[in-house]
């Protein structure tokens, strides 16, 4: 079947772009495109996500819109690129937009080392009760060094379950690996012997038994139809107790009543969440456990992944208006 056509723009295209982004990001813009920013940054409505689809010719969303069929079916014909600024794609229906011939970008490589760096973050914090022994300070309730106090667990030697080892996955592997971690993980396909050979990976074919065997899950998978709620209170019965579970993907991923629920039976030891399954909204189970750390959807929060998001939007946005494929287009089965 032949690839789809790209036509050349003969004015500035008409850019909509949904949140506020790097001040650097949306300078350039201005000077490249016909843009409206978001300057207040706040999460547009419905109402307004239905106008800017009406208006523009390419929207610039990210993950907090979501971009249904149902809002593609109020889009206008002049509607022609989704420029996302972000890699995960699961808030856009990409078989609408491709039935109604519209191209879909996303900015993929730029967050791989600040998502795993901030995943190791958590796989250290929660063993070691790091958050637990801040707020202890910042409380005037610690009363000083003591042989049992604020006891943890070392990750020296332990098995890091990683489920999904994508780009984030096997940069995630490979700094636990210098932490004296053992690299176990369950992946749609085994990776190459090249690339597994070096982190002395496991590799699982079904995600059931490793979870059983391993002392730390890492979830680091998109969110799909296959994926959501892959971790639920049947896959929690499967972890051993003294287990901890990391979330730094997408929070559909987990079953979030199912793990307070797990936390209170004292099934698995505790968790280290940067995403939750309503988000902004978070379980209220999960507020006041000293064994779960809460991180506030931060994994590629720098600086530099910011400005290299949009840089990429950009690039994508000009390719596409120049007429020809843009370098990061996503595909229906992504």
């Amino acid at each position: 079947m032949p690839g789809p056509r790209f036509t050349k723009f003969d004015h500035k295209p008409r850019v909509i772009v949904t949140r506020r982004l790097p001040e650097a990001v949306e300078t350039r813009m201005a000077e490249l495109f016909d843009v409206t920013l978001n300057l207040d940054d706040h999460p547009m409505s419905r109402a307004e996500l239905e106008a800017a689809v009406a208006e523009a010719e390419v929207l610039a969303p990210t993950v907090t819109d979501t971009i249904d069929a149902a809002l593609l079916a109020a889009a206008g014909p002049q509607l022609k690129l989704i420029a996302n600024f972000g890699v995960g794609v699961d808030h856009i229906d990409l078989a609408a937009a491709r039935a109604r011939g519209i191209t879909v970008t996303n900015t993929p490589g730029v967050l791989t080392d600040d998502t795993a760096d901030l995943v190791m973050a958590l796989i250290l914090a929660v063993p070691r009760r790091i958050a637990e022994g801040e707020r202890l300070i910042r409380e005037g309730a610690w009363s000083g060094w003591s042989p049992t106090g604020m006891l943890g667990h070392r990750i020296t030697g332990k098995r890091l379950g990683i489920v999904g080892m994508g780009r984030i996955g096997q940069a995630v592997a490979l700094r636990a690996r210098a932490f004296g971690l053992a690299i176990h993980y369950h992946n749609r396909n085994r990776l190459p012997k090249a690339i597994e050979g070096p982190l002395e990976a496991t590799w699982w074919p079904t995600l059931d038994a490793m979870l059983a065997r391993v002392d730390i899950v890492s979830l680091n998978c998109p969110e799909t139809p296959e994926t959501h709620h892959i971790i639920n209170a049947e896959r929690l019965r499967l972890m051993q107790r003294h287990a901890f579970l990391i979330n730094v993907a997408r929070g559909t991923l987990i079953d979030e009543a199912a793990l307070v629920e797990a936390l209170e039976a004292g099934r698995i030891a505790g968790a280290g969440l940067d995403v939750f399954e309503h988000e902004p909204a978070i379980h209220p189970g999960l507020l006041g456990r000293p064994d779960v750390v809460l991180l506030p959807h931060m994994g590629s929060a720098t600086f530099e992944a910011r400005q290299e998001m949009g840089e990429k939007v950009i690039t994508n946005i000009r390719v596409f208006a120049d007429g020809h494929r843009p370098p990061d287009q996503v595909l229906e089965d992504y």
